[in-house]
């Protein structure tokens, strides 16, 4: 699918948005707030965030500690609240005014072995090139470190969804890791999750051989569509 027909079909689908958000210029500063303001206005969606959250906390418990200077990380932040849960939490994204910093998950602004924790919350398949953002992960983290994904599944529901009602392409048939960019919200690929660590499972495997996959769980999303 080129450039033009990804857009065409995203501005088709825009129109299930939340009325919040379609007032906003997807990823930006307003877009970002108003996702905020949806989080804790919505009971269902808050408690869909919130066991997200407990969760990727305790995997951050398998982190090593007694490490100085050590931080920290969350890329994506977006509209996030984690920060508030772990006031620790160095917060980022691409978008200036959203978060602490600004940050580019490609090329990490960290000494090496310097992060115990990175999360990610939906922004795993916004990243372009995400083989960069890997060997990123791998520099930075301390030994036996910890990336905690949220991230779409691949599954029947998840597809139907995803591809009739959502604005970011979902494309599992895809060969590449990588896809073109425009810096736009919508330029994603919500299956790279799944082509990354199970359809690629052995060549991420071999590419990345200091990076183990611990933990794949379903997570509550019912609360969510909801």
């Amino acid at each position: 699918m080129s450039q033009a027909e990804r857009e065409a079909e995203g501005s088709s689908k825009l129109m299930f948005l939340e009325g919040a958000l379609s007032q906003a210029a997807p990823g930006s500063r307003d877009w970002f707030g108003n996702q905020r303001n949806l989080i804790f206005s919505r009971p269902l969606l808050k408690a869909c965030y919130d066991e997200w959250y407990r969760l990727m906390l305790n995997d951050a418990l398998m982190a090593p500690v007694g490490h100085s200077g050590v931080s920290r990380l969350e890329l994506g932040s977006g509209g996030s609240y984690l920060k508030e849960l772990d006031p620790s939490i160095i917060t980022s994204d691409v978008v200036e005014g959203v978060a602490d910093r600004v940050i580019d998950a490609r090329a990490l602004p960290f000494p090496d072995r310097s992060l115990s924790t990175i999360f990610m919350t939906h922004a795993l398949h916004h990243i372009p090139d995400v083989d960069k953002f890997l060997r990123e992960a791998d520099r930075t983290l301390v030994p036996g470190g910890v990336i905690s994904l949220i991230e779409v599944a691949n599954t029947f529901l998840a597809r139907f969804f995803f591809k009739n009602f959502h604005p970011e392409p979902f494309d599992e048939k895809c060969r590449s890791w990588s896809f073109e960019s425009g810096h736009n919200l919508m330029d994603a690929n919500q299956a790279l999750s799944w082509i990354l660590f199970v359809r690629d499972r052995e060549i991420f495997e071999r590419q990345f051989p200091r990076l183990k996959v611990e933990v794949m769980a379903y997570l509550p999303w019912l609360s969510y569509l909801a």
